[in-house]
């Protein structure tokens, strides 16, 4: 089956099962390209709380389309496929935070959307890299536990002043992007723009020119006057900036900032899903409504 036909399929079957595609913007060009939405965490979590549809086919990796079915108990939420899961949400358990809840008595917990929903279900409040510095000035608290990257937790605490109580997660793809690799990249182009994702590495950040979540990298681009740019995130973001920015040129300073995860996705397990209806993601009611609050508090505030 041509790749022609399989669009025209996926496009005859969005119609006959009202479903609508969301896809993350480290996707696969063309499964981007297919979707009816892209965007972050945050953009896709808003749009999977008031999409007018009966099914959500969510391609991404595990946590969002888990968020997209709390967020949406009503929709039937799909995944092309079940091994597109986060490594850093599998990096803590509940008993983790449970662990660190009972070391640091009475200190809020703020999650990063990049967790499961038990852990969603047991924190205060979720964040997205777009909103987590202006959610966590919010916290009536000096102190603050952050669960699960470190990364984006020290970033946030440095931004804030306040005390952040990590825990020791990571994306391991933004952290094989190295601070030796942005400046060969940055000799080599000395005019261009370093942007770096928030859960890149300290060292990687000090070499930035700004710092952002995928959505505001876009608007970065976008908006500013200069025509080269340093990427440091995964890779996929790389369609999109090149896509609405044709006169300009991306570096990515790294061949290793891809996300095996994120890339399981394609045309074809996306034809599947919607044709078997299949795999279907589920949320157990008790976690779904103790992780709605800290969702809904995330989607609320408005991000960069």
């Amino acid at each position: 089956m041509t790749e022609e036909k399989i669009i025209e399929r996926i496009k005859q079957l969005k119609k006959e099962r009202n479903a609508v595609i969301l896809a993350h913007n480290y996707q696969l060009p063309e499964v981007q390209d297919i979707a009816d939405y892209t965007g972050d965490s945050l953009e896709l979590s808003r749009i999977a709380a008031k999409v007018d549809a009966d099914v959500i086919l969510f391609c991404g990796v595990d946590f969002m389309a888990e968020t997209a079915k709390i967020l949406a108990p009503d929709k039937t939420v799909l995944v092309p496929d079940l091994g597109a899961i986060c490594p850093m949400a599998k990096m803590i358990e509940p008993e983790d935070l449970e662990k660190l809840r009972g070391e640091h008595p009475g200190v809020p917990v703020m999650c990063y959307v990049n967790s499961s929903a038990a852990i969603k279900a047991m924190s205060d409040i979720a964040c997205t890299s777009a909103n987590s510095i202006g959610l966590a000035k919010l916290i009536d608290s000096d102190e603050v536990i952050f669960v699960p990257d470190k990364s984006l937790g020290g970033y946030t605490g440095a931004q804030t002043g306040k005390r952040f109580i990590l825990y020791d997660g990571f994306c391991p793809t933004h952290h094989r992007i190295l601070a030796e690799d942005v400046r060969k990249t940055k000799a080599a182009h000395p005019d261009a723009v370093v942007l770096a994702h928030p859960e890149c590495t300290e060292d990687v950040r000090a070499l930035s020119d700004y710092i952002e979540s995928t959505s505001g990298i876009l608007r970065r681009a976008r908006e500013l006057p200069d025509k080269e740019f340093i990427i440091c995130t995964e890779q996929g973001l790389m369609h999109r900036l090149c896509k609405e920015n044709p006169d300009k040129t991306f570096y990515t300073p790294s061949d290793l900032n891809i996300c095996p995860n994120m890339k399981k996705n394609n045309l074809l397990k996306i034809m599947e899903s919607l044709e078997k209806m299949q795999y279907e993601i589920e949320v157990d009611e008790e976690t779904r409504v103790k992780a709605l609050g800290a969702i809904e508090k995330m989607v609320a505030t408005l991000g960069k």
